[in-house]
């Protein structure tokens, strides 16, 4: 039996509805939802002794329901003849003080003020299904009849599917009208409302006296029943917040009812209280993975901090992470700095219902899920300073427990938090750096928290960096790469060389050549002053008579001293990144790698000159450009790629004459760290040259 209308037109047409209910006879119709749906926000609302008037009754039973629970002074209206005689039939014995009365509610016949609550199950969306001007006038006397027959401080009840322009016409109009409006996101319970792919809404407008020069709109949005309401300061981020919902309810679906294909799928959850984002969900499928009872889901955590290593920081890292744990479908949960977490079962607990909406189709209803992590616990992180760049934005610095037990200092730029602008090894004790009254806090807690020291603390005596490590694999491969300066004897560490140096970050780069290689000379061009304030205060880094650092656009200045023909250095080393990371090439910026740029950075090579680069792109058509561009510009291009990690290291030199094997570059490597190990000077023992020359290629 076809009931569907022709157009969405019908849906307010009272000759349609006469129709649908002679063709569906006494079976009940329930648009979004049961009673069982609905019934937590109603009694929210609406006290039984009010008098709650229903538009657009249908024969949904939910009138009959909330009678039966107490609620006795219910009228009910509708535009169909038909339906109002099958409910006065279906009702007159059991419900005798509940009324059904035939009435067009655009013209209803009532006094003003007669009722406290007016109820409507899906009316607005039957009436609204365009914005045509005849339907903006039919819905513009549907609300002005509500407002008349509603007492001051009643409420209108509106469950809707909130489609974007009823929800913003409602909105809308209530809050110019003077009316709080507060909007619940309805939880499934029943079976039939599961069946449905958007989510349902109640909107609750309350009636005030509409008062010259009001103040500002109360608008606010109810996630879940047991959540305190969040106030929103405009209309279009409430409309904002449910579409964010009707978008995840979208996606939910897809996810419960197949595989996410490759798609790079996430969610971000927000705190309650703050509205901050407080959990990433990423949804990583491994179709070749065959399901069977203990591999089809699981949910792994990320340790505070950790989030930016390339294996949980990157699609390809949990592409990978996901395929070594061999389940179907992997959660990867990051957590968000600014939030505190108590403990690994806190986490677990507050995330057991959202999580078990993500998971694949089929999945037994009693299936145990098991929660992943690494190391054992949520991990430290310490937000030790918070700043801002007029260049750059808003930054933190933060100190983080690494998977080896040591601490680690890191410069996050929020622009892009899963990239570790800069990184720093704290010494042993170098973990203290919380003030006693914050320590005895966190210490009255299970778990591990985000703890701000004071904005204005300086770095103590127990917080000294490592100078001597490098914490950024792409760094040891630079300094791996000054081995090609090699004469006949090897490239050793008192060598003479001067190097330009482009990006300065926390500076360990510059200052590791500083104090390994006694002779050097180092320029060092940062384009954003408060970063060498940051590396200054927060890294230790200095400058003297063979370290020096200039405040200036790198693309400017190295063309201006090209121009002038002042400048040679034997190392030209780019460790830039860009700030638009919607570019497909997150370091360098496009500019430092065109050809015509490229040439000014070949000028200012001595003729045995090195020029390294540090490229991390995603983009292969750009990336193909990109060595295209370098290898017109150099005639021989190494290249080194970092194991685990998107960066690839590129060293390039001016002649093909310089060229050298595998075996020539492991001889030379094994020279250099040798001379770098010299007695009384601390060496990472991790840190071997030679194994890391073993895959450079040439290109």
């Amino acid at each position: 039996m076809n009931l569907l209308p022709k157009s969405s037109k019908e849906f307010s047409s009272a000759e349609y509805w006469e129709t649908f209910f002679k063709k569906r006879g006494g079976s009940a119709f329930e648009w979004y939802g049961t009673y069982v749906d609905h019934c937590a926000v109603l009694h929210k609302y609406i006290k039984p002794k009010d008098k709650v008037l229903v538009v657009g009754c249908g024969n949904s039973e939910l009138s009959e329901q909330m009678y039966d629970v107490g609620y006795q002074s219910i009228t009910n209206i509708d535009i169909s003849e038909v339906v109002i005689n099958q409910m006065k039939e279906r009702n007159a014995v059991r419900r005798p003080a509940m009324t059904f009365t035939k009435m067009d509610m655009m013209q209803m016949e009532f006094s003003d003020s007669q009722f406290q609550v007016v109820l409507d199950k899906g009316t607005l969306d039957a009436i609204m299904t365009d914005e045509s001007d005849g339907t903006l006038r039919s819905v513009e006397r549907m609300f002005a009849e509500i407002g008349r027959v509603l007492q001051v401080g009643g409420r209108f009840l509106c469950i809707s599917l909130a489609q974007e322009h009823i929800a913003k016409k409602a909105v809308s109009h209530f809050s110019q009208e003077g009316w709080p409006v507060r909007v619940h996101a309805i939880e499934e319970q029943s079976e039939a409302s599961r069946q449905f792919v958007m989510p349902v809404f109640t909107f609750v407008f309350t009636k005030f006296k509409k008062l010259p020069g009001a103040g500002q709109k109360i608008l606010e949005m109810c996630a879940e029943e047991q959540e305190k309401p969040l106030r929103l300061e405009s209309t279009e981020q409430l409309l904002e917040s449910v579409k964010v919902r009707q978008q995840y309810a979208l996606l939910r679906s897809h996810l419960t009812k197949g595989s996410s294909s490759g798609e790079n799928v996430s969610l971000t959850f927000c705190d309650r209280e703050s509205g901050k984002p407080r959990y990433t969900f990423y949804v990583v499928d491994q179709p070749s993975v065959k399901p069977t009872r203990t591999n089809n889901f699981a949910i792994f955590i990320v340790p505070q901090g950790r989030e930016t290593e390339w294996i949980f920081g990157t699609d390809e890292g949990r592409k990978q992470l996901s395929k070594s744990a061999a389940f179907k479908r992997l959660l990867v949960v990051a957590l968000h700095r600014d939030q505190l977490y108590q403990s690994m079962e806190a986490i677990q607990s507050e995330l057991s219902g959202k999580v078990m909406e993500l998971a694949p189709y089929g999945l037994p209803p009693d299936q145990q899920v098991p929660f992943l992590s690494v190391g054992g616990d949520i991990g430290v992180r310490t937000v030790q300073y918070r700043g801002v760049s007029d260049i750059s934005g808003e930054y933190v610095i933060e100190d983080v427990k690494g998977e080896d037990g040591n601490y680690y200092r890191h410069l996050v730029f929020l622009s892009n938090v899963n990239v570790v602008q800069s990184e720093g090894k704290l010494l042993h004790n170098a973990s203290k750096t919380v003030s006693t009254q914050k320590k005895k806090k966190k210490d009255k807690r299970k778990g591990r928290s985000c703890l701000e020291a004071e904005n204005n603390s300086s770095p103590k005596a127990g917080q000294a960096i490592d100078k001597s490590y490098l914490c950024c694999n792409h760094h040891r491969a630079m300094i791996a790469g000054l081995v090609l300066l090699s004469n006949k004897d090897g490239f050793l560490a008192d060598a003479v060389i001067s190097l330009l140096v482009v990006g300065l970050g926390g500076g360990s780069l510059p200052l590791f050549i500083h104090d390994f290689f006694s002779q050097s000379t180092i320029d060092a061009i940062e384009i954003d002053p408060e970063v060498l304030e940051v590396a200054t205060r927060w890294f230790e880094f200095s400058q003297d008579d063979r370290i020096r650092v200039i405040v200036a656009d790198g693309l400017h200045y190295i063309r201006t001293l090209a121009d002038n023909g002042n400048g040679s250095y034997d190392v030209v080393m780019f460790d830039v990144d860009s700030k638009d990371i919607t570019l497909g090439m997150s370091c360098p910026p496009p500019a430092f790698v065109d050809q015509a740029f490229l040439q000014k950075v070949r000028s200012l090579l001595a003729p045995q000159g090195l020029f390294i680069l540090n490229l991390v792109c995603r983009d292969h058509a750009l990336k193909e450009k990109v060595m295209a561009a370098i290898k017109s510009v150099f005639p021989l291009v190494y290249l080194q790629k970092i194991e685990g990690e998107v960066n690839e290291i590129l060293y390039c030199q001016l002649s093909t004459d310089l060229k050298a094997g595998s075996k020539d570059l492991l001889e030379a490597g094994q020279i250099l760290e040798n001379d770098l190990k010299k007695p009384g000077r601390h060496w990472d023992q991790t840190y071997r040259l030679a194994e890391m020359l073993k895959k450079v290629t040439i290109v």
